[in-house]
């Protein structure tokens, strides 16, 4: 299965009721929550995406690239998001912060830079419901896809199958139809994509077109 998250990081937050609906044929809405510490951008916190939580016609994979995750982490499992997703590099106790997110009723994700090595967190893939390998430097939308972390994708693919566990594998940045089909290859199994969605054309057609592109290039995950 391919699941198409678009990132609303690339709607128009002026008009983010309007862009939700416009996504509502995806899997889920990715909701990128970003400090101004962490990566050396901006976005939104808790308040938003209550609001968004509220109005989405989609349940929201929240990504968060902020620092003390451990502390407020929790605050968005507790706003409903079905999923939650904390970077390693930002976190002292990730499988503790994974309980946490999970007894709260939201799946537990834990994300990687591109520069992170992804071996310290394969023993104990069944703590995590999803696993984000970042194929871009995290902060911005728009960047180009970086092949080389596919090493990763593919090595995290491998562990999961090993391990027997039911880990969904996402990759985020730069995912567009060229690109989404090196990214199933590899081994991903959740695409997230913000211009490739809400740029030229109709949202929901792009959606089509990604999920077309994915299927294209099965894997066996």
């Amino acid at each position: 299965m391919s699941r198409i998250n678009p990132s609303i990081l690339a709607a128009d937050f002026v008009n983010m009721q309007r862009d939700l609906e416009r996504i509502a044929t995806a899997d889920y809405v990715h909701v990128d929550v970003m400090d101004n510490h962490f990566v050396p951008n901006l976005t939104f916190g808790p308040q938003m995406v209550g609001r968004i939580q509220d109005v989405s016609p989609i349940p929201l994979d929240v990504h968060l690239m902020i620092d003390d995750v451990d502390r407020w982490a929790p605050d968005y499992a507790r706003l409903g998001a079905f999923s939650v997703t904390f970077h390693a590099e930002a976190t002292e106790h990730p499988i503790e912060l994974a309980r946490t997110l999970r007894s709260l009723g939201s799946r537990a994700g834990i994300a990687v830079k591109p520069g992170t090595p992804v071996e310290p967190y394969l023993d104990y893939l069944a703590e995590f419901d999803q696993f984000l390998v970042m194929t871009v430097e995290p902060g911005f939308g728009g960047q180009s896809f970086m092949s080389e972390t596919m090493a990763k994708v593919e090595r995290v693919r491998s562990a999961v199958r090993d391990a027997e566990t039911d880990v969904w594998l996402q990759v985020d940045g730069g995912i567009d139809r060229s690109t989404i089909g090196i990214a199933k290859a590899a081994g991903a199994d959740t695409f997230v994509a913000g211009s490739a969605v809400f740029g030229a054309g109709e949202a929901s057609e792009n959606i089509a077109a990604l999920r077309a592109a994915a299927h294209d290039h099965r894997h066996d995950v």
